[in-house]
């Protein structure tokens, strides 16, 4: 039993790992729209 709550553990911070990736290429994907309407604006 205690093997196995480990495992979860383990796996539950692999997801957390997961998320933060996630969520931190979807931020530099929507950082680079920006940028690039910004520059289509300044024209």
């Amino acid at each position: 039993m205690n093997g196995l709550a480990k495992k979860q553990q383990v796996q539950e911070e692999n997801l957390k790992g997961t998320l933060i990736s996630v969520f931190f290429v979807g931020f530099v994907i929507v950082a680079m729209w920006v940028a690039v309407y910004l520059m289509y604006l300044a024209n």
